[in-house]
């Protein structure tokens, strides 16, 4: 009887214990489905909805926030009607403004002599008046020859009865591609339907056949590797030693594909790195394509630069020397928003917690906002000072709430992903803080990014890694340009033109030729835009 106690109990132990064990992976299994459902609607959100992060004012409302004490402000008068009130007529001439910036033709349909008599009485009628119809003609791109002669010319009597016959030579522009047809224009005009219009080379190929013009695209592609190689990248070079002048920087990075990498598989990534200027600077955007993601690479572009780096979490900025990381809030705030986009849709999305840690995010970029448009050409030290007023309170909420959250939510849920960057990263989201030129997110070089990114969906990848350095060096310069007020063609065009008169090595001469200098001609330029 004391035996079968024993084994009695022995077996009742040993369920237990089984049951504990079945307890803790079914706790496994729960989590790995939750989080394979969250990535799931995530996914099919990224495919099927709105790529927007904005938040809807009517979705989200918590009461943990006092608005109104947070973003009160004595100093901003109250509106009167008139600053309220305004009108929905448009101005008169509104059209005529838009306008002004292009050519004119003009076509006059008068009565012929014959025809100018009066229906009535038959005398000679006059002109009274006139009315006028306005419209825009688009002219399709034309291809002709343009055939440089140069004239030589000697002395006849020399000729005659000297013993040397001078040879004087009539001046020609140099040639953009020696014993090639390619001509400034063409150079810049397929750069341009590549790299601005994200069109790939075999469409332009085509696209030049029904011009009836056969180029190759090996043919086209040589012209743009041999016009950014040649001619840009002394550009290039030079606004990458301005970039390194500056003291607040942007930087990013994406994927590249490159067929032909030495000791690598064609379906390998590679990466093109940006670096750009920031707020209140002469812009400058730059491209450098590198193998890998690795640290080096950013270490190698940016040597020489000491000051603020704006970047999001990625470790490979994270020992570059004499630098101090800026964190981008805009990731942060990404988190949550996916965490809320990966909910079920039967959900009350209003009261979970990832609704609140996206309110403190909206919170700090609603201050910023208010803080631009209530102080007009806003200084540096009077955002910081209104930033330590305003969102210093909200920036010590949101640290409390994250550390009192993170014990209570699993880390691999994507709401524990987005509390975890938050902390990890939060040395470097409070860094805007310390001066008023830095800027509370990344977004500046993600705008800048983007051309790239959707050039890439159209062209797929690069075939070699000169044709990936090139199209860094061509993005570069074209992308500079557009945050210029330049228009990308014109400016490539008058490049095209010019650089190949010039000594490179000139240093003051190839500054005239830098997006922001005054001798660029104003047919480069872009027209402000009518308000």
């Amino acid at each position: 009887m004391e035996k079968n106690t024993h084994e009695l109990q022995d077996t009742i132990e040993e369920l237990a214990a089984k049951n504990a064990d079945l307890e803790k992976q079914k706790e496994v299994l729960e989590a790995k489905v939750k989080w394979l459902e969250e990535q799931f609607r995530l996914s099919q959100q990224k495919k099927f909805g709105t790529s927007s992060e904005k938040t809807n004012p009517d979705q989200i409302e918590l009461s943990l926030f006092n608005e109104a004490e947070i973003t009160a402000d004595v100093k901003v008068e109250e509106p009167t009607l008139e600053t309220i009130t305004y009108n929905r007529k448009k101005y008169v001439g509104q059209r005529d403004a838009k306008l002004e910036n292009l050519p004119t033709e003009t076509i006059h349909y008068r009565l012929s002599e014959e025809e100018q008599v009066c229906l009535c009485c038959g005398e000679t009628v006059h002109e009274m008046s006139t009315e006028t119809r306005r419209e825009l003609r688009i002219i399709p791109a034309q291809v002709k020859v343009v055939e440089h002669i140069q004239h030589i010319y000697s002395c006849r009597k020399c000729e005659r009865e000297g013993i040397e016959t001078p040879i004087v030579t009539a001046k020609m522009p140099a040639a953009v591609f020696p014993k090639s047809l390619a001509s400034p224009s063409s150079m810049a005009y397929i750069m341009n339907q590549k790299y601005v219009e994200g069109m790939p080379l075999y469409r332009i190929e085509k696209q030049f056949e029904r011009l009836g013009v056969f180029l190759s695209r090996q043919t086209i592609a040589n012209w743009v590797i041999y016009g950014s190689m040649k001619w840009l990248s002394p550009l290039y070079n030079r606004l990458h030693e301005l970039l390194l002048q500056l003291d607040r920087l942007h930087a990013d990075e994406t994927t590249v594909q490159v067929l032909a990498e030495p000791g690598k598989a064609a379906n390998s990534k590679s990466y093109m790195w940006l670096y750009r200027s920031g707020r209140d600077i002469t812009p400058i955007v730059l491209y450098d394509y590198q193998t890998s993601r690795h640290s080096k690479h950013p270490k190698a572009f940016l040597k020489g630069f000491s000051g603020y780096l704006h970047v999001d979490g990625y470790a490979g900025y994270h020992d570059l020397k004499n630098v101090e990381l800026v964190g981008c809030l805009a990731h942060a705030r990404r988190k949550f928003d996916e965490t809320l986009k990966s909910l079920p849709a039967n959900v009350d999305k209003s009261t979970t917690l990832a609704a609140e840690g996206l309110q403190y995010c909206n919170q700090l970029f609603k201050i910023e906002k208010q803080i631009d448009e209530e102080i007009k050409n806003c200084s540096p030290e009077q955002r910081k000072e209104e930033r330590q007023k305003r969102s210093q309170p909200v920036l010590d909420a949101f640290l409390a709430w994250l550390k009192s959250k993170r014990p209570q939510v699993p880390p691999k849920s994507k709401l524990g992903e987005a509390i975890n960057y938050s902390l990890n990263q939060w040395p470097k989201l409070i860094t805007f803080m310390k001066d008023g030129r830095l800027e509370i997110d990344n977004n500046r070089a993600e705008r800048s990014i983007k051309p790239f990114v959707m050039g890439r969906k159209s062209w797929l990848f690069s075939q070699s890694m000169r044709g990936a350095t090139a199209s860094a060096i061509i993005y570069s310069i074209v992308e500079t340009a557009k945050e210029n007020r330049l228009n990308p063609m014109s400016y490539l065009n008058y490049l095209f033109e010019q650089l190949p008169q010039i000594d490179l090595d000139d240093q003051e001469a190839l500054d005239q030729f830098l997006p922001w200098s005054k001798t660029i001609p104003k047919e480069c330029r872009i027209p402000d835009k009518v308000k």
